[in-house]
């Protein structure tokens, strides 16, 4: 018997249990990072939401790179992107919503050979779209516990750590900061040779597209510490790029993300310790 996913609807996470009931809670809701909301957990099925007018958004973000998302949003509304490769395509940030059209595109694209995610909250419907195109699930190996995942999918999935290269050009890097396995891909060929970041929550792209941030919970508006943000700076720095994509359609940084990032970083570590902005620090000395 093939176990159905339980959605939930406020991170778009798929639960799978045997049972007719949905869970009690959902444990990626459940956590600091996330919210439950406050009238309890809701969830919703597959087949739900294509019966209650769901459909999958398909389209080019730029060539190489398909961009494979849902309408209206679920959860926290990420699109899935698939990187085309010559060792086989990866599927990125995969949304909690998929369906025949969605699949039909991939499978036009070229199927896929991996799909993995920058994070717990992005994992949507990971399983899925492993179990269709019998896909490898590439989860770091500290946050592989928050993958629920019913046993038949259990060979499909492979822990990695640091670094692991996809593809010629194609490396997952593991950043940590918002999770312990908060990661990006770095895509060398992308925009035109420049090179390509895509980065989920890791990396949080401003509305302006002119500057990143850096959270430990965007929802509960807690910032991420010093020491985190380093790491992710350590984590990238080898690499070079000069676009970066985050989870949503838009914004994006379009270009000079690897100054952008610098920039931003400087800035966001004077707020973090207590450096900025001047008003906050001059005059305020005598008591």
């Amino acid at each position: 018997m093939t176990t159905k996913p339980w959605v939930c609807e406020t991170c778009g996470n798929h639960t799978y249990t045997e049972e007719a009931a949905p869970p009690d809670e959902c444990v990626i809701c459940e956590d600091d990072r996330q919210w439950v909301p406050a009238g309890g957990q809701r969830w919703t099925t597959l087949d739900a939401m294509a019966d209650g007018g769901y459909r999958s958004v398909v389209r080019e973000v730029e060539p190489g790179l398909l961009g494979v998302g849902a309408e209206p949003m679920i959860g926290i509304g990420q699109r899935g992107l698939v990187l085309r490769t010559d060792a086989g395509n990866v599927m990125w940030d995969p949304s909690p919503y998929l369906d025949e059209a969605a699949v039909d595109a991939v499978r036009q694209a070229g199927g896929l050979s991996v799909v993995t995610a920058s994070h717990p909250h992005f994992y949507g419907a990971i399983v899925e779209w492993a179990r269709l195109f019998d896909a490898r699930i590439l989860l770091p190996e500290v946050d592989l516990h928050w993958l629920s995942r019913p046993a038949s999918a259990e060979p499909l999935v492979s822990p990695w750590a640091d670094k692991v290269p996809l593809a010629d050009g194609v490396t997952l890097v593991q950043c940590g900061g918002h999770f312990p396995g908060s990661a990006v891909l770095h895509w060398a060929q992308g925009a035109d040779g420049l090179g390509v970041l895509l980065t989920g929550d890791t990396i949080n792209i401003s509305p302006g597209e002119d500057r990143v941030a850096f959270l430990y919970s965007a929802p509960n508006r807690l910032p991420l510490p010093e020491r985190g943000v380093h790491g992710v700076i350590e984590a990238v720095q080898p690499y070079s790029y000069d676009r970066m994509y985050a989870h949503w359609w838009a914004p994006a940084i379009r270009r000079d993300a690897q100054r952008i990032l610098k920039e931003s970083t400087d800035h966001y570590l004077k707020f973090v310790r207590g450096d900025a902005p001047e008003w906050l620090t001059e005059g305020h000395h005598h008591h």
